[in-house]
């Protein structure tokens, strides 16, 4: 196989290689970090009623901030491990391979086991013997699910306040008649006072990053 892709015609190791990278957007919204800080970040906005404010970009920006935060150490990891077979024999697949190794690590300690199970039994009738058998295209899935599981855990949490507030808002101008006035209105400006009170935005990073430490 490796004399194969060594005597593959340049355009089209060129072309294998370009397919690899157009993945990286995929690996890095679906296998990292940011898919559970993306994920709260929109249901935050949505719980506060600010439809616009702040916008995506921002949200998004600030997840991939805090998603190179986190995996700092995963990427050096995977830079290095996956830099010393290219440097050796220039073999790509190979290079991919070992690179691999560290995200694979980190994915399957944010994995649940019921998760991670499924999918290895899916795809091997004999169970593996250890984790090196498993491989990182098993445990990605595992590990997507894990995290919207846990996203929308944590989703929940923060919008159980804010639909409390606006109840209260509602009961309240149901009890002096104004019907036609929207409680959403009324009740937006208390939370964002209430959530800047409690540093909210403060109290979700530091939450969401300690919990890959």
């Amino acid at each position: 196989m490796d004399s194969v892709l060594h005597n593959m015609n340049p355009v089209l190791q060129m072309l294998i290689v370009m397919t690899l990278f157009s993945l990286i957007p995929f690996v890095f919204c679906c296998m990292t970090s940011f898919l559970r800080f993306v994920i709260v970040f929109s249901m935050l906005k949505t719980a506060m009623g600010t439809q616009q404010v702040p916008p995506s970009i921002v949200i998004i920006g600030l997840a991939m901030i805090l998603t190179f935060y986190t995996m700092g150490g995963t990427f050096q990891k995977m830079y290095e491990m996956g830099s010393v077979p290219y440097q050796k024999n220039q073999n790509m697949i190979e290079a991919i391979n070992e690179g691999s190794k560290p995200l694979k690590e980190f994915m399957m300690k944010q994995t649940r086991e019921s998760d991670l199970a499924f999918f290895v039994e899916m795809t091997q009738k004999t169970p593996p013997k250890s984790p090196d058998e498993i491989t990182v295209w098993q445990v990605a899935p595992a590990f997507i699910i894990s995290e919207l599981k846990t996203s929308f855990e944590i989703g929940f949490i923060i919008f159980v306040p804010f639909i409390v507030l606006d109840l209260v808002v509602a009961n309240i101008l149901l009890a002096l008649g104004m019907f036609m006035l929207s409680p959403t209105i009324i009740s937006l400006p208390f939370k964002l006072l209430i959530f800047i009170a409690v540093d909210g935005w403060a109290l979700i990073v530091q939450g969401l990053v300690t919990s890959y430490n």
